[in-house]
Protein backbone atom coordinates (compact mmCIF):
# COMPACT_ATOMS: atom_id res chain seq x y z
CA UNK A 1 0.00 0.00 0.00
CA UNK A 2 1.40 3.82 -0.76
CA UNK A 3 1.59 5.69 2.25
CA UNK A 4 2.58 9.05 2.91
CA UNK A 5 2.97 9.76 6.55
CA UNK A 6 2.58 13.29 7.57
CA UNK A 7 3.02 15.34 10.93
CA UNK A 8 0.57 18.03 11.47
CA UNK A 9 2.48 21.23 13.80
CA UNK A 10 -0.30 22.48 15.47
CA UNK A 11 1.64 25.26 17.44
CA UNK A 12 1.43 28.61 18.86
CA UNK A 13 3.55 31.48 17.55
CA UNK A 14 4.06 34.58 18.64
CA UNK A 15 3.78 37.82 16.25
CA UNK A 16 6.80 39.42 16.13
CA UNK A 17 9.02 36.59 18.10
CA UNK A 18 11.14 35.71 14.98
CA UNK A 19 13.70 33.62 17.49
CA UNK A 20 11.28 32.38 19.68
CA UNK A 21 9.19 31.06 16.43
CA UNK A 22 12.38 28.90 14.99
CA UNK A 23 13.17 27.56 18.19
CA UNK A 24 9.25 26.25 18.73
CA UNK A 25 9.87 24.85 14.65
CA UNK A 26 12.55 23.57 15.30
CA UNK A 27 11.20 21.97 17.98
CA UNK A 28 8.39 20.24 15.94
CA UNK A 29 10.94 19.48 12.96
CA UNK A 30 12.81 17.30 15.41
CA UNK A 31 9.47 15.80 16.98
CA UNK A 32 8.30 14.85 13.55
CA UNK A 33 11.51 13.39 12.54
CA UNK A 34 11.26 11.33 15.67
CA UNK A 35 7.85 9.87 14.17
CA UNK A 36 9.66 9.28 10.76
CA UNK A 37 7.10 11.63 9.45
CA UNK A 38 7.58 11.84 5.35
CA UNK A 39 6.10 15.21 5.54
CA UNK A 40 5.40 18.26 8.49
CA UNK A 41 3.26 20.88 7.98
CA UNK A 42 3.23 24.13 9.88
CA UNK A 43 0.66 26.92 10.19
CA UNK A 44 0.24 29.65 8.17
CA UNK A 45 2.62 32.41 8.42
CA UNK A 46 4.49 30.69 11.38
CA UNK A 47 7.43 32.33 11.19
CA UNK A 48 6.04 35.75 12.01
CA UNK A 49 2.67 34.83 13.62
CA UNK A 50 -0.28 36.13 12.18
CA UNK A 51 -1.64 38.74 11.92
CA UNK A 52 1.87 40.58 11.73
CA UNK A 53 -0.09 43.82 10.45
CA UNK A 54 1.88 46.95 10.37
CA UNK A 55 5.24 45.04 10.95
CA UNK A 56 4.88 43.96 7.26
CA UNK A 57 5.53 48.06 6.02
CA UNK A 58 9.25 47.70 8.08
CA UNK A 59 11.36 46.18 5.68
CA UNK A 60 13.96 45.39 8.50
CA UNK A 61 11.47 42.88 9.71
CA UNK A 62 10.43 41.50 6.49
CA UNK A 63 14.31 40.41 5.86
CA UNK A 64 14.43 39.26 9.51
CA UNK A 65 11.63 36.92 8.46
CA UNK A 66 13.54 36.08 5.56
CA UNK A 67 16.73 35.07 7.37
CA UNK A 68 14.67 33.44 9.78
CA UNK A 69 13.37 31.00 6.70
CA UNK A 70 16.82 30.33 5.76
CA UNK A 71 17.81 28.86 9.56
CA UNK A 72 14.87 27.14 9.29
CA UNK A 73 15.81 25.78 5.55
CA UNK A 74 19.48 24.10 7.06
CA UNK A 75 17.60 22.99 9.99
CA UNK A 76 15.41 20.34 8.00
CA UNK A 77 16.82 17.18 7.12
CA UNK A 78 15.95 13.46 6.21
CA UNK A 79 12.28 15.06 5.72
CA UNK A 80 9.95 17.47 3.47
CA UNK A 81 8.40 20.26 5.61
CA UNK A 82 5.64 23.45 4.48
CA UNK A 83 6.24 26.37 6.37
CA UNK A 84 4.25 29.17 6.64
CA UNK A 85 6.40 32.96 5.80
CA UNK A 86 6.34 36.16 4.18
CA UNK A 87 7.22 35.90 0.70
CA UNK A 88 8.57 38.33 -1.56
CA UNK A 89 8.18 38.99 -5.32
CA UNK A 90 10.42 36.76 -7.93
CA UNK A 91 10.37 35.82 -11.19
CA UNK A 92 7.64 33.70 -11.56
CA UNK A 93 5.16 36.64 -9.95
CA UNK A 94 3.81 39.36 -11.67
CA UNK A 95 1.14 40.69 -10.01
CA UNK A 96 -1.50 43.10 -12.28
CA UNK A 97 -4.09 43.02 -9.10
CA UNK A 98 -3.92 47.12 -7.58
CA UNK A 99 -0.44 47.15 -5.10
CA UNK A 100 -1.73 47.20 -1.41
CA UNK A 101 0.35 49.80 0.64
CA UNK A 102 3.13 47.77 1.33
CA UNK A 103 4.34 47.51 -2.22
CA UNK A 104 3.68 51.24 -3.03
CA UNK A 105 6.74 52.25 -1.16
CA UNK A 106 8.42 49.38 -0.34
CA UNK A 107 8.41 45.29 -1.82
CA UNK A 108 6.40 42.88 -2.96
CA UNK A 109 5.09 40.72 -0.67
CA UNK A 110 3.22 37.18 -1.02
CA UNK A 111 1.87 35.35 2.28
CA UNK A 112 3.67 31.91 1.46
CA UNK A 113 3.88 28.64 2.12
CA UNK A 114 7.78 27.00 1.85
CA UNK A 115 8.34 23.21 0.54
CA UNK A 116 11.91 22.80 2.15
CA UNK A 117 13.95 19.72 1.30
CA UNK A 118 17.15 18.33 3.12
CA UNK A 119 18.50 22.08 3.64
CA UNK A 120 16.60 23.06 0.82
CA UNK A 121 14.01 25.61 -0.61
CA UNK A 122 12.42 23.45 -3.30
CA UNK A 123 9.24 25.82 -4.43
CA UNK A 124 7.13 28.30 -2.79
CA UNK A 125 3.29 28.58 -2.63
CA UNK A 126 1.69 31.85 -2.74
CA UNK A 127 -1.78 32.40 -1.70
CA UNK A 128 -4.24 33.17 -3.91
CA UNK A 129 -7.34 34.41 -2.35
CA UNK A 130 -6.62 37.21 0.40
CA UNK A 131 -9.32 37.67 2.43
CA UNK A 132 -10.23 41.41 3.31
CA UNK A 133 -13.26 41.29 5.29
CA UNK A 134 -14.41 40.53 9.38
CA UNK A 135 -10.70 40.80 10.97
CA UNK A 136 -8.49 40.40 7.71
CA UNK A 137 -6.83 43.05 6.05
CA UNK A 138 -4.45 40.85 3.82
CA UNK A 139 -5.03 43.29 0.59
CA UNK A 140 -3.25 45.53 2.61
CA UNK A 141 -0.31 43.68 2.40
CA UNK A 142 0.09 41.05 0.14
CA UNK A 143 -0.48 40.81 -3.56
CA UNK A 144 -2.16 37.60 -4.98
CA UNK A 145 -0.23 34.40 -6.13
CA UNK A 146 -1.00 32.99 -9.58
CA UNK A 147 1.33 29.72 -9.69
CA UNK A 148 0.03 26.23 -8.54
CA UNK A 149 3.20 23.88 -8.00
CA UNK A 150 3.01 20.33 -7.45
CA UNK A 151 5.15 18.35 -5.52
CA UNK A 152 6.21 14.95 -6.02
CA UNK A 153 7.16 13.85 -2.47
CA UNK A 154 7.75 10.42 -2.17
CA UNK A 155 5.74 9.32 -4.65
CA UNK A 156 2.82 10.87 -3.96
CA UNK A 157 1.77 14.36 -5.37
CA UNK A 158 1.14 16.90 -3.43
CA UNK A 159 -0.79 20.75 -4.12
CA UNK A 160 -0.04 22.78 -0.84
CA UNK A 161 -2.41 25.52 -0.42
CA UNK A 162 -3.22 28.37 1.95
CA UNK A 163 -6.65 28.87 4.60
CA UNK A 164 -8.94 31.07 2.05
CA UNK A 165 -7.87 29.17 -0.98
CA UNK A 166 -9.72 25.88 -0.12
CA UNK A 167 -12.71 27.60 0.75
CA UNK A 168 -13.69 28.31 -2.85
CA UNK A 169 -15.02 25.44 -4.96
CA UNK A 170 -13.23 27.19 -7.96
CA UNK A 171 -10.67 27.75 -6.15
CA UNK A 172 -6.78 25.52 -6.18
CA UNK A 173 -7.90 22.63 -4.90
CA UNK A 174 -9.82 21.91 -8.04
CA UNK A 175 -7.40 22.64 -10.53
CA UNK A 176 -4.42 20.83 -8.50
CA UNK A 177 -6.68 17.75 -8.09
CA UNK A 178 -7.28 18.05 -11.95
CA UNK A 179 -3.60 18.08 -12.44
CA UNK A 180 -3.01 15.12 -10.22
CA UNK A 181 -2.97 16.05 -7.08
CA UNK A 182 -3.83 13.26 -4.29
CA UNK A 183 -2.89 15.42 -1.58
CA UNK A 184 -3.93 18.49 -0.66
CA UNK A 185 -1.76 20.10 2.20
CA UNK A 186 -3.71 23.62 3.30
CA UNK A 187 -2.15 25.48 6.28
CA UNK A 188 -3.90 27.90 8.43
CA UNK A 189 -4.00 30.79 10.70
CA UNK A 190 -8.07 30.54 11.25
CA UNK A 191 -9.26 32.56 14.13
CA UNK A 192 -11.88 30.92 16.43
CA UNK A 193 -15.46 31.96 17.15
CA UNK A 194 -18.69 29.58 17.37
CA UNK A 195 -19.55 27.19 15.78
CA UNK A 196 -16.41 27.69 12.72
CA UNK A 197 -14.98 24.69 13.60
CA UNK A 198 -17.94 22.58 12.55
CA UNK A 199 -18.39 24.81 9.31
CA UNK A 200 -15.05 24.27 8.46
CA UNK A 201 -15.25 20.48 8.24
CA UNK A 202 -18.55 20.57 6.04
CA UNK A 203 -16.43 22.60 3.65
CA UNK A 204 -13.24 20.47 3.66
CA UNK A 205 -15.34 17.33 3.47
CA UNK A 206 -16.89 19.04 0.20
CA UNK A 207 -13.75 20.01 -1.15
CA UNK A 208 -12.14 16.53 -0.45
CA UNK A 209 -15.44 14.52 -1.74
CA UNK A 210 -16.07 17.01 -5.04
CA UNK A 211 -12.29 16.75 -6.14
CA UNK A 212 -11.40 12.82 -4.59
CA UNK A 213 -8.25 14.01 -3.00
CA UNK A 214 -7.44 13.74 1.00
CA UNK A 215 -7.19 16.96 2.16
CA UNK A 216 -5.02 17.99 5.51
CA UNK A 217 -5.68 21.27 7.46
CA UNK A 218 -3.58 22.69 9.80
CA UNK A 219 -4.15 25.60 11.98
CA UNK A 220 -2.79 27.39 14.05
CA UNK A 221 -3.12 27.61 17.97
CA UNK A 222 -3.14 30.61 20.45
CA UNK A 223 -4.22 34.28 21.49
CA UNK A 224 -2.99 36.75 19.70
CA UNK A 225 -4.44 40.15 20.75
CA UNK A 226 -8.37 40.26 20.29
CA UNK A 227 -7.95 36.88 18.68
CA UNK A 228 -7.78 33.53 19.39
CA UNK A 229 -6.58 30.29 16.82
CA UNK A 230 -8.38 27.38 18.09
CA UNK A 231 -6.06 24.56 15.96
CA UNK A 232 -9.17 21.62 15.60
CA UNK A 233 -6.51 20.64 12.78
CA UNK A 234 -8.45 17.66 10.68
CA UNK A 235 -7.46 15.51 8.31
CA UNK A 236 -9.95 14.18 5.98
CA UNK A 237 -10.09 11.12 3.07
CA UNK A 238 -11.19 11.39 -0.64
CA UNK A 239 -15.23 10.28 0.33
CA UNK A 240 -14.86 13.28 2.75
CA UNK A 241 -14.71 10.97 6.46
CA UNK A 242 -12.92 12.94 8.97
CA UNK A 243 -10.06 10.67 9.58
CA UNK A 244 -7.84 12.65 12.33
CA UNK A 245 -8.80 15.21 14.64
CA UNK A 246 -6.45 17.54 16.60
CA UNK A 247 -7.71 18.70 19.73
CA UNK A 248 -9.24 22.63 20.15
CA UNK A 249 -6.68 24.81 21.68
CA UNK A 250 -3.80 23.00 22.52
CA UNK A 251 -1.00 22.44 20.84
CA UNK A 252 0.34 19.26 18.96
CA UNK A 253 1.74 17.12 16.47
CA UNK A 254 -0.73 15.20 14.54
CA UNK A 255 0.51 12.16 13.05
CA UNK A 256 -1.23 10.02 10.52
CA UNK A 257 -0.77 7.85 7.34
CA UNK A 258 -2.46 8.79 4.55
CA UNK A 259 -3.73 5.75 1.70
CA UNK A 260 -2.55 7.31 -1.15
CA UNK A 261 -3.96 4.07 -3.33
CA UNK A 262 -6.99 4.48 -2.21
CA UNK A 263 -7.33 8.11 -3.87
CA UNK A 264 -6.01 6.23 -7.09
CA UNK A 265 -8.70 3.49 -6.39
CA UNK A 266 -11.42 5.91 -6.33
CA UNK A 267 -10.32 7.91 -9.20
CA UNK A 268 -9.88 4.80 -11.46
CA UNK A 269 -13.44 3.76 -9.59
CA UNK A 270 -15.53 6.65 -10.58
CA UNK A 271 -13.58 7.77 -14.08
CA UNK A 272 -12.55 11.07 -13.13
CA UNK A 273 -10.17 12.56 -15.36
CA UNK A 274 -8.60 16.26 -15.69
CA UNK A 275 -10.62 19.12 -17.02
CA UNK A 276 -8.47 21.84 -17.53
CA UNK A 277 -8.52 25.20 -18.90
CA UNK A 278 -5.62 26.29 -20.63
CA UNK A 279 -5.26 29.06 -18.52
CA UNK A 280 -5.25 26.59 -15.79
CA UNK A 281 -2.30 24.30 -17.01
CA UNK A 282 0.02 27.33 -17.36
CA UNK A 283 -0.53 28.19 -13.70
CA UNK A 284 0.51 24.44 -12.87
CA UNK A 285 4.11 24.08 -12.08
CA UNK A 286 5.44 20.04 -11.67
CA UNK A 287 8.35 19.85 -8.79
CA UNK A 288 9.98 16.96 -7.37
CA UNK A 289 10.82 17.17 -3.91
CA UNK A 290 11.54 13.91 -2.95
CA UNK A 291 10.86 11.21 -5.99
CA UNK A 292 11.30 8.01 -4.40
CA UNK A 293 8.57 6.07 -2.70
CA UNK A 294 9.45 5.35 0.58
CA UNK A 295 8.96 1.25 1.51
CA UNK A 296 6.58 1.33 4.74
CA UNK A 297 7.00 -2.66 6.18
CA UNK A 298 9.53 -1.81 8.83
CA UNK A 299 7.16 0.83 10.34
CA UNK A 300 4.08 -0.11 12.79
CA UNK A 301 0.97 1.97 11.46
CA UNK A 302 0.15 4.99 12.92
CA UNK A 303 -3.55 5.33 14.11
CA UNK A 304 -3.97 8.98 13.88
CA UNK A 305 -5.70 10.93 16.94
CA UNK A 306 -9.69 12.06 16.58
CA UNK A 307 -10.14 14.10 19.13
CA UNK A 308 -13.64 14.97 20.51
CA UNK A 309 -15.40 18.42 18.69
CA UNK A 310 -16.55 20.67 21.82
CA UNK A 311 -20.06 21.69 22.38
CA UNK A 312 -20.76 25.85 22.56
CA UNK A 313 -20.33 26.24 26.06
CA UNK A 314 -17.18 24.01 26.32
CA UNK A 315 -15.16 25.56 23.59
CA UNK A 316 -15.90 29.14 24.35
CA UNK A 317 -14.65 28.60 27.89
CA UNK A 318 -11.27 27.03 26.65
CA UNK A 319 -10.76 30.18 24.29
CA UNK A 320 -11.20 32.44 26.74
CA UNK A 321 -8.88 30.96 28.94
CA UNK A 322 -6.22 30.14 26.09
CA UNK A 323 -6.75 34.17 25.57
CA UNK A 324 -6.00 35.17 28.97
CA UNK A 325 -3.40 33.20 28.83
CA UNK A 326 -1.16 34.05 25.92
CA UNK A 327 -2.02 37.78 26.33
CA UNK A 328 -1.05 37.53 29.65
CA UNK A 329 1.87 36.15 28.96
CA UNK A 330 3.08 37.40 25.49
CA UNK A 331 3.19 40.69 26.45
CA UNK A 332 5.42 40.22 29.71
CA UNK A 333 3.14 40.27 32.37
CA UNK A 334 3.18 37.98 35.79
CA UNK A 335 -0.15 38.64 37.27
CA UNK A 336 -3.32 40.01 36.71
CA UNK A 337 -6.03 41.71 39.10
CA UNK A 338 -10.04 41.93 38.76
CA UNK A 339 -12.52 44.18 40.32
CA UNK A 340 -14.60 41.64 42.14
CA UNK A 341 -18.41 42.65 42.86
CA UNK A 342 -19.85 39.84 43.83
CA UNK A 343 -21.53 40.05 40.53
CA UNK A 344 -21.69 36.83 37.75
CA UNK A 345 -19.43 38.77 35.40
CA UNK A 346 -16.21 39.70 37.61
CA UNK A 347 -16.62 35.90 39.18
CA UNK A 348 -16.63 34.63 35.61
CA UNK A 349 -13.64 36.44 34.47
CA UNK A 350 -11.94 35.39 37.84
CA UNK A 351 -12.73 31.87 37.26
CA UNK A 352 -10.85 32.27 33.60
CA UNK A 353 -8.15 34.48 35.18
CA UNK A 354 -7.52 31.65 37.81
CA UNK A 355 -7.34 28.19 34.81
CA UNK A 356 -5.43 30.76 32.67
CA UNK A 357 -2.87 31.76 34.87
CA UNK A 358 -3.05 29.80 38.25
CA UNK A 359 -4.99 31.04 41.29
CA UNK A 360 -0.90 32.79 42.42
CA UNK A 361 -1.03 35.10 39.84
CA UNK A 362 -4.59 36.34 40.20
CA UNK A 363 -5.27 39.36 42.76
CA UNK A 364 -8.79 40.11 43.62
CA UNK A 365 -9.94 43.73 44.72
CA UNK A 366 -13.52 44.24 46.42
CA UNK A 367 -14.27 47.92 46.81
CA UNK A 368 -17.51 48.45 48.60
CA UNK A 369 -19.29 51.39 48.41
CA UNK A 370 -22.27 52.57 50.73
CA UNK A 371 -24.70 50.74 48.61
CA UNK A 372 -22.97 47.49 48.43
CA UNK A 373 -25.02 44.57 49.94
CA UNK A 374 -23.94 42.35 52.85
CA UNK A 375 -24.58 39.68 50.07
CA UNK A 376 -22.21 40.84 47.79
CA UNK A 377 -19.55 40.90 50.27
CA UNK A 378 -20.21 37.36 51.43
CA UNK A 379 -20.45 36.10 48.12
CA UNK A 380 -16.82 37.96 47.09
CA UNK A 381 -15.47 35.78 50.04
CA UNK A 382 -16.79 32.99 49.10
CA UNK A 383 -15.28 33.36 45.85
CA UNK A 384 -12.13 34.29 46.45
CA UNK A 385 -11.61 31.13 49.05
CA UNK A 386 -12.69 28.33 45.97
CA UNK A 387 -10.34 30.33 43.43
CA UNK A 388 -7.97 30.34 46.15
CA UNK A 389 -6.99 33.76 45.17
CA UNK A 390 -5.57 36.75 47.10
CA UNK A 391 -8.12 39.47 48.31
CA UNK A 392 -8.02 43.22 48.77
CA UNK A 393 -10.55 44.89 49.97
CA UNK A 394 -9.94 49.04 49.17
CA UNK A 395 -13.65 50.68 50.35
CA UNK A 396 -14.38 53.74 48.13
CA UNK A 397 -16.93 55.83 50.44
CA UNK A 398 -14.67 57.87 51.94
CA UNK A 399 -13.03 58.81 48.67
CA UNK A 400 -16.96 59.25 46.87
CA UNK A 401 -17.51 61.34 49.58
CA UNK A 402 -14.09 63.35 48.97
CA UNK A 403 -15.54 63.62 45.40
CA UNK A 404 -19.00 64.92 45.90
CA UNK A 405 -17.54 67.57 48.36
CA UNK A 406 -15.57 68.75 45.62
CA UNK A 407 -17.69 68.70 43.19
CA UNK A 408 -20.59 70.29 45.25
CA UNK A 409 -20.08 74.06 44.75
CA UNK A 410 -20.67 72.95 41.03
CA UNK A 411 -23.87 70.87 41.39
CA UNK A 412 -25.57 73.07 43.42
CA UNK A 413 -29.34 72.74 42.46
CA UNK A 414 -28.72 69.68 41.02
CA UNK A 415 -30.59 66.66 42.02
CA UNK A 416 -28.64 63.07 42.08
CA UNK A 417 -28.65 60.99 39.04
CA UNK A 418 -26.32 58.50 36.73
CA UNK A 419 -23.43 61.02 37.44
CA UNK A 420 -23.39 59.75 40.82
CA UNK A 421 -23.21 56.29 40.13
CA UNK A 422 -20.38 56.78 37.47
CA UNK A 423 -18.30 58.49 40.12
CA UNK A 424 -18.34 55.21 41.91
CA UNK A 425 -17.51 52.99 38.75
CA UNK A 426 -14.51 55.90 37.83
CA UNK A 427 -13.26 55.55 41.31
CA UNK A 428 -13.33 51.66 41.47
CA UNK A 429 -11.32 52.21 37.95
CA UNK A 430 -8.80 54.09 39.45
CA UNK A 431 -8.20 51.80 42.40
CA UNK A 432 -7.81 49.14 39.78
CA UNK A 433 -5.36 51.17 37.95
CA UNK A 434 -2.82 52.33 40.71
CA UNK A 435 -2.89 48.89 41.91
CA UNK A 436 -1.85 47.96 38.12
CA UNK A 437 0.77 50.62 38.46
CA UNK A 438 2.37 49.98 41.83
CA UNK A 439 3.09 46.54 41.35
CA UNK A 440 3.04 45.97 37.56
CA UNK A 441 -0.49 43.58 37.32
CA UNK A 442 -2.55 43.70 34.24
CA UNK A 443 -6.39 44.66 34.86
CA UNK A 444 -8.41 42.22 33.31
CA UNK A 445 -11.55 44.28 32.70
CA UNK A 446 -15.26 42.26 33.22
CA UNK A 447 -17.61 43.84 31.09
CA UNK A 448 -20.14 41.45 28.93
CA UNK A 449 -21.13 42.02 25.23
CA UNK A 450 -24.22 42.77 26.20
CA UNK A 451 -23.79 45.66 28.31
CA UNK A 452 -20.88 47.24 26.10
CA UNK A 453 -23.64 46.91 23.19
CA UNK A 454 -26.21 49.11 25.29
CA UNK A 455 -23.64 51.37 26.56
CA UNK A 456 -24.48 50.25 30.09
CA UNK A 457 -21.06 50.56 31.48
CA UNK A 458 -19.00 53.67 32.75
CA UNK A 459 -16.19 55.15 30.55
CA UNK A 460 -13.07 55.17 32.98
CA UNK A 461 -14.80 53.43 35.21
CA UNK A 462 -16.14 49.80 35.16
CA UNK A 463 -14.70 49.97 31.27
CA UNK A 464 -11.00 50.45 32.76
CA UNK A 465 -8.51 47.83 32.19
CA UNK A 466 -5.84 46.21 29.69
CA UNK A 467 -7.92 43.23 28.49
CA UNK A 468 -11.68 42.89 28.23
CA UNK A 469 -11.43 39.05 28.63
CA UNK A 470 -15.80 38.44 28.21
CA UNK A 471 -16.35 41.36 26.00
CA UNK A 472 -17.77 39.33 23.41
CA UNK A 473 -19.60 37.27 25.47
CA UNK A 474 -23.77 37.91 25.53
CA UNK A 475 -25.06 37.92 29.25
CA UNK A 476 -26.79 34.88 29.17
CA UNK A 477 -23.76 33.30 27.81
CA UNK A 478 -22.13 34.44 30.58
CA UNK A 479 -24.67 32.19 33.14
CA UNK A 480 -23.70 29.01 30.90
CA UNK A 481 -19.81 29.55 31.25
CA UNK A 482 -20.14 30.02 35.39
CA UNK A 483 -22.32 26.70 35.45
CA UNK A 484 -19.97 24.89 33.06
CA UNK A 485 -17.08 25.85 35.30
CA UNK A 486 -18.87 25.03 38.20
CA UNK A 487 -19.39 21.15 36.37
CA UNK A 488 -15.90 20.56 36.08
CA UNK A 489 -14.74 20.17 39.57
CA UNK A 490 -15.46 21.64 42.94
CA UNK A 491 -17.78 24.57 42.44
CA UNK A 492 -15.93 28.05 42.50
CA UNK A 493 -19.12 30.19 41.82
CA UNK A 494 -21.44 30.94 44.49
CA UNK A 495 -24.74 29.52 43.80
CA UNK A 496 -26.64 32.94 45.09
CA UNK A 497 -24.35 34.81 42.31
CA UNK A 498 -25.91 32.58 39.71
CA UNK A 499 -29.27 32.94 41.40
CA UNK A 500 -29.02 36.74 42.14
CA UNK A 501 -30.95 39.57 39.77
CA UNK A 502 -27.98 41.47 37.84
CA UNK A 503 -26.96 44.54 39.60
CA UNK A 504 -24.37 47.65 39.29
CA UNK A 505 -25.48 48.49 43.00
CA UNK A 506 -24.81 52.04 42.62
CA UNK A 507 -27.31 53.14 44.13
CA UNK A 508 -30.14 51.95 46.51
CA UNK A 509 -32.16 48.54 45.47
CA UNK A 510 -30.85 48.90 41.83
CA UNK A 511 -31.53 46.21 39.48
CA UNK A 512 -30.25 45.60 35.66
CA UNK A 513 -33.46 45.24 34.11
CA UNK A 514 -34.39 49.00 35.74
CA UNK A 515 -32.62 50.20 33.10
CA UNK A 516 -32.81 47.66 30.49
CA UNK A 517 -34.83 44.83 28.81
CA UNK A 518 -34.21 40.95 30.37
CA UNK A 519 -31.26 39.80 29.04
CA UNK A 520 -34.02 36.84 27.71
CA UNK A 521 -34.91 39.77 25.45
CA UNK A 522 -32.00 41.68 24.94
CA UNK A 523 -29.87 39.35 23.69
CA UNK A 524 -31.31 37.93 20.79
CA UNK A 525 -32.10 41.58 19.72
CA UNK A 526 -28.44 42.69 19.49
CA UNK A 527 -27.64 39.55 18.01
CA UNK A 528 -30.04 40.58 15.03
CA UNK A 529 -28.48 43.91 14.93
CA UNK A 530 -25.04 43.62 15.74
CA UNK A 531 -24.35 40.21 14.61
CA UNK A 532 -27.02 39.41 11.51
CA UNK A 533 -27.51 43.33 10.29
CA UNK A 534 -31.13 42.80 10.54
CA UNK A 535 -33.11 45.77 9.93
CA UNK A 536 -35.99 47.08 12.59
CA UNK A 537 -38.40 45.69 10.90
CA UNK A 538 -36.81 42.57 10.38
CA UNK A 539 -36.26 42.31 14.25
CA UNK A 540 -39.77 43.41 15.29
CA UNK A 541 -40.90 40.33 12.75
CA UNK A 542 -39.13 37.79 14.97
CA UNK A 543 -41.81 38.54 17.74
CA UNK A 544 -39.98 40.92 19.67
CA UNK A 545 -41.95 44.45 20.42
CA UNK A 546 -41.09 47.53 18.21
CA UNK A 547 -40.71 50.00 20.73
CA UNK A 548 -38.32 47.73 22.33
CA UNK A 549 -36.14 46.82 19.20
CA UNK A 550 -36.14 50.73 18.57
CA UNK A 551 -35.10 51.71 22.29
CA UNK A 552 -32.53 48.81 21.98
CA UNK A 553 -31.05 50.19 18.83
CA UNK A 554 -31.22 53.54 19.53
CA UNK A 555 -28.73 52.62 22.62
CA UNK A 556 -26.63 50.32 20.67
CA UNK A 557 -26.15 53.33 18.10
CA UNK A 558 -25.45 55.98 20.65
CA UNK A 559 -22.51 53.98 22.64
CA UNK A 560 -20.35 53.44 20.01
CA UNK A 561 -18.38 56.34 21.07
CA UNK A 562 -17.71 54.62 24.40
CA UNK A 563 -16.69 51.54 22.58
CA UNK A 564 -14.01 52.79 20.53
CA UNK A 565 -12.33 53.39 23.68
CA UNK A 566 -12.69 50.54 25.61
CA UNK A 567 -9.89 47.67 25.99
CA UNK A 568 -9.66 44.87 23.44
CA UNK A 569 -11.40 41.81 24.36
CA UNK A 570 -11.57 37.62 22.81
CA UNK A 571 -13.74 37.79 20.23
CA UNK A 572 -16.26 35.15 20.31
CA UNK A 573 -18.48 35.86 18.05
CA UNK A 574 -18.90 35.68 14.32
CA UNK A 575 -19.16 39.53 14.74
CA UNK A 576 -17.44 41.29 17.68
CA UNK A 577 -16.90 44.61 18.60
CA UNK A 578 -13.69 45.99 17.04
CA UNK A 579 -11.96 44.98 13.88
CA UNK A 580 -15.29 42.68 12.98
CA UNK A 581 -17.60 45.71 13.18
CA UNK A 582 -16.22 49.24 12.23
CA UNK A 583 -18.88 51.69 12.39
CA UNK A 584 -18.48 55.36 12.60
CA UNK A 585 -18.71 57.54 15.58
CA UNK A 586 -19.90 60.65 14.32
CA UNK A 587 -23.08 59.04 12.44
CA UNK A 588 -26.20 60.70 11.42
CA UNK A 589 -28.02 57.10 10.03
CA UNK A 590 -30.40 55.94 12.11
CA UNK A 591 -33.05 53.09 11.64
CA UNK A 592 -36.37 53.66 13.21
Amino acid sequence: MRTLRIAMAQMNPTVGDLIGNIHRIKTWLRDAKKAKADLVVFPELAITGYPPEDLLLKSQFVADSLRALNEITRAVRGLVAVVGYVGQEDQNDSPSSPSPIVSSHRQTLFNAAAVIVDGKLVGSYKKWYLPNYGVFDESRYFHPGRRLPLFLINGTTIGVSICEDIWLPEGPTRVQAAAGAEVIVNINASPFHVGKSRLREQILATRARENGVIVTYTNMVGGQDELVFDGSSLILDQSGNVVARGHAFREELLVADLNVDAVSRGRVAHGRKAALTGKAVSAVDRLVANETAIKRRDLIRVVPGLAEPLDEIEEVYHALVLAVKDYVQKNGFTRAVIGLSGGIDSAVTAAIAVDALGAKHVLGVFMPSLYTSHESGEDVVELVRCLGIDLNTIPITPTFEAYRESLAPSFVGCSEDATEENLQARIRGNMLMAVSNKFGHLVLATGNKSEMSVGYSTLYGDMAGGFSVIKDVPKIMVYGLARFRNELGPPVIPKRILDRPPTAELKPNQKDEDSLPPYTILDPILRAYIEEDRSLDEIVETGFDRATVSRVVRMVDSSEFKRRQSPIGVKITHRAFGKDRRMPITNGYHIE
